[in-house]
């Protein structure tokens, strides 16, 4: 668990290409086995300083606190702050003494930063250095006994996968995370699980295996979270699967349901999530436009560009450019003109990376 966690913060550039290169079959095995292995032992000797619960807390808060500065205005500098918690994480692991209880909760605070690192670094346009952290995030996980956090980095690889021209690799992220949790009566995180495969089924065209997830998804959304659902997924709810649901019908050729299901995904996300409810209206612009209705289409992009000017996500960015693109070859259009215009605005005042 350290080793990884060395390489994913300190790894040469390239080393971790080599995580890269490494993929396809290696990264498939690696995701099929990652909790087959005898669990590492975590047990410090008495030497160093205890390990108090009530410093485990703070650790876990600030863990939290990352995750909701992220969602509310996107990863920005915060790769840098989770590389900072991680290392200290690490510190405590070598450092402190515990026994072998106290040891599993650092693993599991220290798998979820790392999971939550990996995505910022995701989100921030650090594609090389994202899987380090997942598979470290993997390694913690196993050492914690923990398989919900095991199956949290297994859904950002599989979101890795369908970004990065690899969808059969999210299906199978996703479905490997979905058997480990098959178990444990957690709705929330299976509906969670079953989007991202979705997503996969979608980017590979396959339209029925992906309205099957979709469905199961919602179905499972609508039995509410139980006491078994971790409380890092705290963001699922109607919203966020109509959203997916949508995102699915655009990659699968259906932009009329995917503007359907983007209106319907506005009017329950959280509201605190307002990354994801950028990158929904800037897919909704998109959705819209293709679809013929490119009043509508300009209207949810100024949406999409309110957001622009404060989030802080290279990933976001890109969806906004996508739809910036789109809109270029529609240009004589008054309505097209003016989001264009505003974009090259917002661009020469510094308000989009």
């Amino acid at each position: 668990m350290v080793a990884a966690l060395d390489i994913a913060m300190e790894g040469s550039a390239m080393h971790r290409r080599g995580f890269l290169a490494a993929g396809g079959v290696a990264l498939t095995a690696f995701v099929n086995q990652w909790d087959a292995a005898e669990a590492e032992p975590l047990h410090r000797a008495a030497e160093g300083s205890r390990l108090s619960q009530v410093l485990l807390g703070s650790l876990q808060h600030t863990t939290d606190h990352l995750r909701t500065m992220d969602a509310t205005a996107g990863s920005g500098t915060l790769k840098t702050l989770g590389d900072k918690h991680l290392s200290f994480l690490k510190h405590l692991a070598q450092d402190t003494s515990y026994d072998e209880a106290t040891g599993r909760q650092l693993a599991a605070i220290i798998a979820d930063t790392a999971t939550q690192t990996g995505w910022f670094a995701f989100d921030s346009g650090d594609r090389d250095g994202t899987l380090g952290y997942l598979y470290a995030a993997l390694r913690a996980a196993k050492a914690s006994g923990d398989v919900r956090l095991g199956a949290g980095a297994l859904s950002y690889i599989a979101i890795y996968g369908y970004s990065t021209g690899a969808p059969s690799r999210a299906v199978t992220a996703a479905q490997r995370a979905r058997e480990a949790v098959g178990n444990l009566g957690t709705p929330a995180l299976e509906a969670m699980l079953l989007t991202r495969q979705a997503r996969g089924h979608a980017k590979l065209g396959e339209r029925q295996s992906a309205l099957a997830a979709l469905g199961r998804a919602a179905e499972l959304c609508a039995q509410g979270r139980s006491d078994r659902d971790p409380h890092w997924l705290y963001w699922i709810n109607e919203g966020e699967i109509h959203g997916q649901a949508a995102s699915c019908y655009l990659d699968l050729g259906d932009p009329r349901r995917a503007a359907e299901s983007f209106s319907e995904a506005m009017k329950a996300l959280n509201p605190g999530d307002q990354r994801t409810k950028g990158l929904f209206l800037s897919r909704a612009a998109t959705a819209h436009t293709a679809q013929g209705d490119l009043e509508a289409g300009c209207a949810v992009a100024h949406e999409a560009l309110d957001l622009a000017e404060h989030l802080q996500s290279a990933r976001f960015n890109e969806h906004v450019q996508t739809m910036l693109d789109q809109l270029s070859a529609m240009d004589q259009s008054p309505h097209a003109q003016g989001v264009l215009e505003r974009a090259i605005a917002m661009q020469g005042n510094g308000s989009r990376s």
